[in-house]
């Protein structure tokens, strides 16, 4: 099993949907990414900071899940990283109501010298600079990295995004942010030229419509599970790639072959993330849950040609 360096938020959310809405919770890109990597007992590390306002009874959970989080920074004079939000009815579109860096503004991340050597590095969404930093810190080129990032980036810090995208194996971006980084409609055709900046294999989040991954001149989709419910999406795309690299970890197999595995299992979390408010499904998953709905993905997309 290869150690696995997640790097992102652990912050608090607060979030409004058509189900309800919540005070603040737990959240944060490295917290869902951790939580789902942890279903594969992955020997992970958790890279972030958080204010002294940060309940212990958090650390303790995912400490608890096999995570090391002796690198997660406690500025005891600060505050969290806080995002509130409010999604539409559609549960696809959502407005920011607040942002607050908080101790996130003026954070150095620092790799544990006893993860430096680690094979996969998840870089969760976070300013480019941050990425990079972890990047450049590891003693040996990892196995695989993985790179999720956002339009935002792409609208502040464009430069300085396109130095990380040339360093990274993987990147993860829905179908809006794919075109708007390429300019291109055509998500084949994005996904080509995003393969000419760094990245030997994309993927495209398509929401509750699956997920696309590209590599040289193959293609493979795989679906979003129909579900009865949607409380709360905020954490999917984390979990997604939570699981996407808990997977790549636990296997070290870093063929096309093997990521197509990740794929749904990474879709397979994320459908249990959406599930409850924030970390709270995730947090109380059973390993049986998990095959069991691998299982459905399976039987959602398998079909018999030899009639």
């Amino acid at each position: 099993m290869s150690k696995l360096i997640i790097v992102g938020t652990v912050a608090f959310d607060a979030i409004e949907t058509p189900f309800g809405k919540t005070d603040k919770i737990l959240g944060g890109a490295a917290t869902f990414i951790g939580l789902a990597a942890s279903q594969f007992e992955v020997d992970g590390a958790i890279v972030s900071v958080v204010g002294g306002d940060f309940p212990k009874e958090y650390i303790d959970m995912l400490e608890d899940r096999g995570l090391d989080v002796s690198c997660l920074e406690v500025v005891e004079n600060g505050k969290t990283f806080f995002w509130s939000g409010k999604y539409h009815n559609d549960m696809n579109t959502r407005d920011t109501l607040i942002t607050e860096l908080n101790v996130l503004a003026d954070f150095k991340p620092v790799v544990p010298e006893s993860y430096k050597d680690a094979k996969v590095v998840m870089l969760g969404n976070l300013h480019p600079l941050v990425q990079l930093r972890v990047i450049e810190q590891m003693n040996e080129k990892p196995d695989i990295v993985i790179l999720d990032t956002m339009n935002f980036w792409m609208d502040s810090a464009l430069d300085d995004l396109m130095k990380v995208i040339a360093k990274v194996d993987v990147i993860t971006i829905n179908d809006e942010e794919a075109r708007q980084l390429t300019g291109e409609y055509s998500l084949v055709v994005a996904a080509k030229k995003i393969m000419t900046m760094g990245p030997e294999f994309v993927v495209i989040k398509k929401g509750e419509h699956g997920a696309l991954l590209f590599f040289e001149d193959e293609i493979f989709y795989a679906p979003a599970l129909p579900l009865k419910e949607v409380f709360d999406p905020t954490g999917a795309g984390d979990t997604f790639a939570g699981g996407f690299a808990g997977y790549l970890a636990k296997t070290e197999d870093y063929s096309f072959g093997n990521l197509k595995k990740a794929i749904i299992y990474g879709s397979a979390l994320a459908s249990f993330s959406v599930e409850k408010f924030g970390t709270e499904r995730m947090i109380n998953l059973e390993k049986e849950e998990l095959y069991e709905r691998i299982v459905q993905f399976k039987n959602l997309t398998q079909f018999d040609l030899s009639e």
